[in-house]
């Protein structure tokens, strides 16, 4: 009788526990502050929308603002002489021709990761400073590439500098450098590291997300077709759940897929619930946008985007 008091106690404690876990998952307020973020931004150019202008020059990020992008997304390095510069690899080969870590000219014809390649005038690279100055007001994604203490510290003296801590966003797949950015700059919103997103998944699967606090402000996650378009569905499935997306939407986090450059991709990120795609090509993004609106932001997010450009 004893045994079967304590199955019973068993199941009714998992039961109790499975619907808490469940109603938690859809209203998380109840138990988190929902953040408030000062962007709300569908439309993310990819190193300055590389498909259309070679990637990360001015030229690119000028692009990219002008056919209406929300947001710019690049990677940092540093330079010899100390400057923050907007780079995706840290030695020049693939980008320039020379096997090298100071800065020539890139080529004249780049490819795109995962897409065909693209051409432009502006082959010079650009130092962060430069696009602060030239796009003060615009969100900016800050993937830091190295981890180099002084790197890090450079880029929060210019975040500070030019007052732009409530809409730059600290980016690494690393947790140790995630860690040294945010204890240079704790007032910046960061991502999910590579770790964190792993045990993101865990924690939704067992039922204990509802439960445990978020210090991140944005997932972002390839969109799982772009990587192999023959990829087998079960990765989809485990990865791309809407109510995991609803649910941190729900507290306020935003959820950002990439790198998608073809319509059939955006039209995916969007359905599965992603509040922003990141592309290449900022020019398809915006004419997708335009010919499918998605809904107005939910109310978790009003009064909260004046940085973001509205869609053109």
């Amino acid at each position: 009788m004893d045994v079967l008091s304590g199955i019973l106690l068993l199941c009714l404690a998992v039961g109790l526990y499975v619907v808490c876990s469940l109603y938690l998952l859809r209203n998380p307020r109840i138990l988190h502050k929902r953040k408030r973020l000062e962007f709300y931004c569908r439309h993310i150019s990819h190193r300055g929308g590389s498909g259309e202008k070679i990637e990360n020059t001015m030229e690119a990020f000028t692009h990219a603002v002008a056919v209406g992008t929300e947001m710019l997304e690049m990677d940092c390095h540093l330079t010899s002489d100390g400057y923050v510069v907007i780079s995706h690899d840290n030695n020049l080969m693939r980008q320039t021709g020379y096997d090298k870590t100071d800065l020539p000219l890139y080529e004249e014809r780049l490819e795109v990761t995962f897409y065909v390649g693209n051409t432009g005038k502006d082959r010079k690279f650009v130092l962060l400073e430069d696009l602060f100055k030239k796009f003060p007001s615009m969100p900016m994604i800050l993937e830091i590439k190295e981890n180099n203490d002084l790197l890090i510290k450079k880029v929060s003296n210019l975040v500070k500098q030019y007052h732009r801590e409530s809409f730059t966003v600290w980016a690494s797949e690393e947790s140790d450098v995630m860690a040294k950015c945010n204890e240079q700059n704790a007032s910046m919103p960061y991502m999910f590291t590579m770790k964190r997103g792993i045990l993101l998944l865990l924690l939704f699967y067992t039922g204990l997300l509802p439960f445990v606090p978020l210090g991140e402000s944005l997932l972002l996650f390839y969109l799982p077709s772009i990587i192999n378009r023959s990829v087998n569905n079960l990765p989809v499935q485990l990865t791309m759940r809407k109510s995991l997306f609803e649910h941190l939407i729900k507290r306020g986090l935003q959820v950002q897929l990439f790198v998608c450059n073809e319509e059939s991709d955006m039209e995916a990120a969007f359905a599965v619930g992603a509040t922003g795609v990141m592309s290449d090509y900022p020019t398809l993004l915006t004419n997708y946008i335009k010919k499918h609106p998605p809904p107005p932001p939910i109310s978790y997010f009003k009064g909260n985007s004046k940085h973001c450009i509205a869609n053109r």
